[in-house]
């Protein structure tokens, strides 16, 4: 299926262009890879979704959702970028099966072949979709290297020539707009911020940002950049004065920046980590120049009589972002609350929410969602009982863990899902297909010296014939996932042909 790619040792004697060869080579191999990966997911698809009398297609967490989350277990992917590979896949096998077979081919790569499918969506007859799909696969093995902008331009060209209603206009990108946090390369303590606004957003957002920063004297020690990166923060605290840090007393520009009060971000430090933080710089005075949003800093414990190596403890949002030391030691310096946390008793508790106490510790522990693949921070999700409380499950943290509401709800009402957890705060989770996959708590990698086992528990008593009824109270949707995409599909197509 594959060629026969050279070896590491075969290329340390080649020459530079059987070295470029070899790259081209393992180009081609890694888009039959990617083909032969989406044909698997487009398989697992077709033998559980589609059913017309299924009726949990209106639940919201519905079968969509229960493949997503065994394709993100399976690749270690994120629910919502399983759910993107679902797209693709189901695209490439029903509708360009053409593209599909040159992808497999590796003529054309997995960016070309995803574009297309984006840009395609909107194609609704059989006959026009056969066609486009016959012409963009001839014509994209031929393209070679294009930007963005110049591939999207070759796919519209190719619709514009069959169907013109099935061209991605504005309204589509601007529907499509998005904020997201977050890069696999972001430096460590930073976070990018990359999305899109409409145009009339953008020059405000712009203005806002420039009228923020304008009364910073000279003396401010912060570059430009960096003073509009503080404005943006401040604006998403919901302030909108940024003041001046050069000190002076006489400075137009100090004053309160009103962060304080307005958020509360959680960070979880080691002891020692704290300790650190704190003596590593002199407190300054709280002046209205150095005030910052509230932090509340959680002290995780050690194991007493731990030698000291000289590493610096490592300290972590809620949601696993490390804090390196030096803006520990800011976060500390300019005000933070520091607040112990204090392992929960060995005894449950007798009711079915746990307590502020209890629940501390199990976000702190956790860091993240224990599902597979999902980094849904701590704080915002659901302390939900392995054991379901009403079969008996104790509130304890042998039987506590944290799951986002997508994952919490898979859980409790699809039933060929299984999870299990352990002592040492471990989870095994079962798929409807009977894999296994196990997951460990955030602070696991973190804080290795945290020992956050915790006692174990009796099994679980078996599902009373109620059960049989819970998704009753599954949350619903107004219409099925299908029906909703034919919606917008002929709502964009509308939009188009009124143009």
């Amino acid at each position: 299926m594959f060629e026969q790619l050279p070896s590491p040792e075969s290329l340390a004697r080649a020459d530079d262009a059987a070295v470029v060869s070899a790259i081209e080579a393992f180009g081609r191999a890694e888009n039959s890879a990617a083909a032969a990966r989406l044909a698997a997911v487009a398989e697992l698809m077709a033998r559980r979704l589609f059913d017309d009398d299924d009726e949990r297609d209106k639940w919201a967490c519905d079968g969509w959702d229960s493949v997503a989350a065994e394709v993100a277990a399976a690749l270690g992917l994120s629910h919502r970028r399983a759910s993107g590979q679902m797209h693709l896949a189901h695209a490439l096998r029903t509708r360009l099966p053409r593209t599909a077979a040159k992808l497999a081919a590796g003529a054309i790569s997995l960016r070309t072949a995803a574009t297309i499918a984006w840009r395609t969506k909107l194609v609704e007859t059989s006959e026009a979709l056969a066609t486009i799909d016959a012409e963009l696969a001839a014509r994209a093995a031929g393209w070679g290297p294009l930007s963005d902008s110049r591939l999207d331009t070759s796919i519209d060209a190719v619709l514009d020539e069959h169907d013109p209603d099935a061209k991605l206009e504005y309204h589509v990108g601007a529907r499509a707009r998005d904020i997201q946090f977050g890069k696999p390369d972001d430096t460590t303590g930073t976070t990018s911020v990359f999305g899109s606004l409409t145009s009339p957003d953008a020059t405000l957002f712009d203005r806002r940002i420039r009228a923020m920063i304008a009364n910073i004297c000279s003396d401010d020690p912060r570059t430009v950049g960096q003073r509009r990166s503080d404005a943006v923060g401040l604006l998403l605290s919901g302030a909108d004065r940024l003041a001046c840090r050069c000190g002076k007393s006489d400075c137009g520009g100090a004053g309160t920046d009103d962060r304080a009060g307005t958020v509360v971000i959680h960070v979880v430090a080691e002891e020692r980590a704290v300790r650190q933080a704190s003596t590593a710089m002199t407190r300054p005075a709280r002046t209205p120049s150095n005030q910052a949003a509230p932090t509340e800093t959680e002290a995780a414990p050690t194991e007493s009589g731990e030698p000291d190596t000289g590493r610096r403890p490592a300290a972590v949002l809620q949601g696993g972002r490390v804090v390196p030391a030096p803006l520990l030691a800011e976060l500390i310096a300019t005000g933070a609350t520091l607040r112990p946390l204090r392992a929960p008793d060995q005894a449950a508790e007798p009711r079915y929410r746990p307590s502020a106490k209890l629940a501390a510790f199990i976000r702190a522990r956790d860091l993240t969602c224990r599902f597979p693949g999902c980094n849904a921070p701590a704080e915002r999700c659901d302390i939900e009982h392995t054991i379901p409380y009403q079969r008996g499950g104790p509130t304890h943290p042998s039987n506590l863990a944290c799951l986002c509401r997508k994952h919490h709800l898979l859980k409790t009402f699809w039933t060929e899902w299984a999870e299990t957890q352990h002592p040492d705060a471990s989870i095994t989770w079962t798929t409807p297909t009977g894999k296994t996959y196990t997951t460990y708590p955030g602070s696991r990698a973190v804080f290795p010296n945290w020992d956050t086992s915790t006692a174990a528990l009796p099994p679980a008593a078996k599902p009373a014939a109620s059960d049989a009824d819970r998704g009753l109270q599954m949350p619903k949707r107004k219409r099925t996932r299908r029906a909703e995409q034919a919606q917008r599909i002929k709502s964009e197509r509308a939009r188009n042909g009124s143009g």
